[in-house]
């Protein structure tokens, strides 16, 4: 059996009204779904997914900013000229 530690929290009522909802639907105790809460945001901070459609619709929109002439296309979009780009500008 492994060794738990315990902790007393605050939560919100809307908080508490959900926690005790998913019990019930889960058939889980509350600490056993709390545990899980901070097992999944462990797992995203360690292995973090991009996302993969955000870049993609960034680079979309560079593309045809480009293609319209609203961006310089010299731009190398690297830090060192952002900087600089921003050195410049006076922020």
């Amino acid at each position: 059996m492994s060794t738990k530690i315990r902790k007393q929290i605050y939560i919100e009522p809307e908080q508490e009204e959900f926690l005790k909802q998913m019990a019930r639907d889960t058939g889980l105790s509350e600490a056993e779904l709390i545990r899980q809460a901070i097992d999944n945001q462990a797992q995203i901070r360690r292995d973090p997914q991009p996302d993969v459609e955000a870049w993609n619709n960034i680079l979309t929109f560079i593309q045809k900013r480009m293609e319209i002439g609203y961006i310089p296309t010299q731009w190398k979009w690297n830090r060192e000229e952002l900087y600089d780009r921003k050195v410049l500008r006076g922020h």
